[in-house]
């Protein structure tokens, strides 16, 4: 279970066969009710968010629903309690992050968590990457999605092994289910690993998969502060792609301003502008894969 959305556990399908989870002894959330009674709704300062009686106020002021401890809201579950699963969720994805790290480095596979919203252009993205590589290492994909194949139909037809992960009503890949893809693959040493997570900008942020960099991409057909809007997603990666920069000259979008918001959120982040149609920073691209790759394989 995810604590941010309240994604559901059991719905996982690797491969086209259900995914039996290796996670044991979740906390289960209930949900319910409120009995106004034995469960009266928090006062103000009692660590839950101030209701505003809308029927005799008009009031705009912004309702933040991450202000408390455990950064997010669930009905019927208080503050500390959200904190409580949080953490021993994230303290057993990180136990299974790390295995699979383990797992990775000692081989000399270098691994990709490519995150994003949906429409991106990542699958896109990769296919394009794939073709232009050319063989020249060996790699394989994991693919992340809620339902259907499609996407790894797309790399398969490339020539490229890739694995559909379909996550049912969860919205976000986790370490569990990557460790058992990375099985089931047959991973080469000394290859790459791409993964291609759900679209979504906030739940994989919060789950490490084992990987050696998460690559957040932003398309010029989305908004410049995306990443103002979803910081812990571009806090947590490594690289940014500016993708559809053919697009630019059709488009209200400042390049400018997106790369310095995503800078704002991380001074560290890399960012590098990209069009898989016209070739655009493909290069460049491929050049600090290829530098990962040798690193992984020197520090095997």
């Amino acid at each position: 279970m995810c604590t941010t959305c309240g994604c559901g556990s059991g719905q996982t399908f690797i491969g086209g066969y259900r995914l039996k989870l290796r996670r044991k002894n979740t906390v289960p959330v209930q949900y319910r009710t409120p009995d106004p009674l034995s469960n009266p709704l928090p006062q103000p300062g009692e660590g839950e968010n101030e209701i505003i009686n809308t029927d005799t106020a008009h009031n705009h002021t912004p309702m933040d629903f991450g202000a408390g401890p455990a950064g997010t809201h669930a009905p019927g579950l208080n503050q500390a309690r959200m904190v409580k699963i949080e953490r021993d969720i994230l303290s057993k994805n990180d136990a299974y992050a790390e295995e699979n790290r383990n797992h990775l480095s000692k081989r000399g596979i270098f691994a990709l968590n490519l995150v994003s919203s949906p429409g991106s252009g990542k699958t896109t993205l990769l296919v394009k990457s794939i073709n232009a590589l050319n063989g020249s290492l060996p790699l394989a994909v994991i693919e992340g999605d809620q339902q259907t194949d499609n996407d790894a139909a797309r790399i398969r037809a490339t020539g490229a092994p890739a694995l559909q992960i379909n996550t049912g009503k969860g919205c976000h890949l986790d370490a569990s289910m990557v460790g058992q893809a990375i099985q089931q693959l047959g991973l080469q040493d000394d290859s790459l690993l791409l993964i291609e997570n759900v679209g979504n900008l906030v739940c994989p942020a919060n789950f490490d998969l084992g990987e050696a960099h998460k690559v957040a991409i932003l398309s010029v057909t989305e908004g410049e502060d995306k990443p103002l809007k979803y910081p812990d997603m571009f806090r947590a990666a490594d690289l940014m792609l500016l993708n559809k920069c053919d697009l630019l000259p059709y488009l209200d979008f400042d390049a400018s301003l997106a790369v310095e918001n995503a800078l704002r959120v991380n001074p560290k982040i890399q960012i590098i502008c990209i069009s898989a149609t016209s070739g655009e920073g493909m290069e460049e691209w491929l050049e600090w894969i290829k530098a990962g790759c040798r690193k992984a394989i020197t520090e095997k």
